[in-house]
């Protein structure tokens, strides 16, 4: 499964003109070879084809940075994953894939009704695994900022987590992050990777993870710390999930969940965490920086950077 500061470790997600002829005139022969002079000659597009998103199909983004198979495809994301094991999340546009070495439109692929003998997925897409016991749980750990964070996350990535050995915890605020990130001592086989709420340049969130990777020096490079450029949690919940129409906007200076309870008539906010919690069952239900962001931190936790 699968914005950089420059540390390897620590990342904080035409044909030519014809030419003239001698004497700087178009060449005499120009129009019985099929072109008028000084226009580029005519150059047949590629087929784009149409290529079902099954499960297990391997395909190369279009600008051939990324190849691997299909875990999971839908109308708006296509997420791949290549021979170890990392995971990117690619929009799902027409000719955005080579197929075979031919551009290739992505369809997702029609479930019949009635039973499947198709491999079961899990919330997040993978492959679901059967009457599999749980990992030891590995030394590396991910850090998220909250319980309805680690919450969401669970909901999500629980079973892939449990299935890897990776345990996550919640860290109850990013104020906390460089103290807790010292005594954690990460090292080769103790990675830790950090998923915080509004990493957006400038932020408080910004400025705590460039200070980690200043107090931790050498160690940041075990140290994956990425994020989404949401005010909180609830945010990263795509709106028609939760049934409304869009996130309110919070003035600067009222707690953002007091503030949405309040412009949504939801109660206190325990009643809209269970709100947003319950209606989240799939990656679908989220939007796209934070999937991103969760699968590039799991990846370095058990694939390594």
């Amino acid at each position: 499964m699968h914005g950089s500061s420059g540390d390897p470790g620590f990342r904080t997600t035409g044909g030519a003109v014809r030419a003239p002829g001698r004497g700087g005139t178009p060449s005499s022969g120009a129009g019985r070879t099929g072109g008028l002079p000084g226009l580029a000659p005519h150059k047949p597009k590629r087929e784009v084809v149409s290529v079902v998103a099954e499960p297990g199909v391997v395909v190369e983004d279009a600008a051939e940075t990324f190849c691997g198979a299909v875990i999971r495809a839908d109308v708006r994301e296509v997420v791949l994953e290549d021979s170890a094991g990392r995971r990117r999340l690619f929009p799902n546009k027409p000719a955005a894939f080579l197929h075979e070495g031919r551009p290739a439109t992505l369809v997702p692929p029609q479930r019949a009704a009635g039973p499947s003998t198709a491999p079961q997925r899990s919330a997040s897409g993978s492959r679901r695994v059967e009457d599999v016991r749980a990992k030891t749980a590995l030394p590396h750990r991910i850090w998220v900022e909250g319980l309805h964070d680690a919450a969401i996350v669970e909901r999500v990535w629980g079973h892939d987590l449990r299935v890897e050995g990776v345990v996550v915890e919640p860290l109850h605020g990013a104020d906390v992050l460089v103290e807790a990130a010292r005594e954690f001592g990460p090292g080769p086989d103790r990675r830790l990777g950090v998923l915080v709420d509004h990493l957006v340049t400038g932020s408080k969130e910004s400025r705590i993870a460039e200070g980690l990777r200043r107090e931790l020096g050498p160690a940041a490079a075990h140290v994956l710390v990425l994020g989404h450029p949401y005010v909180d949690i609830w945010e990263a919940v795509r709106p028609r999930a939760v049934g409304i129409p869009a996130w309110p906007s919070i003035p600067r200076g009222i707690e953002w969940k007091r503030g949405v309870c309040e412009a949504l008539g939801w109660g206190d906010e325990r009643d809209g965490a269970r709100r947003v919690l319950t209606s989240v069952t799939t990656w679908a239900d989220l939007e796209t920086p934070l999937i991103t962001a969760m699968e590039q931190l799991i990846d370095f936790v058990t694939v390594g950077p």
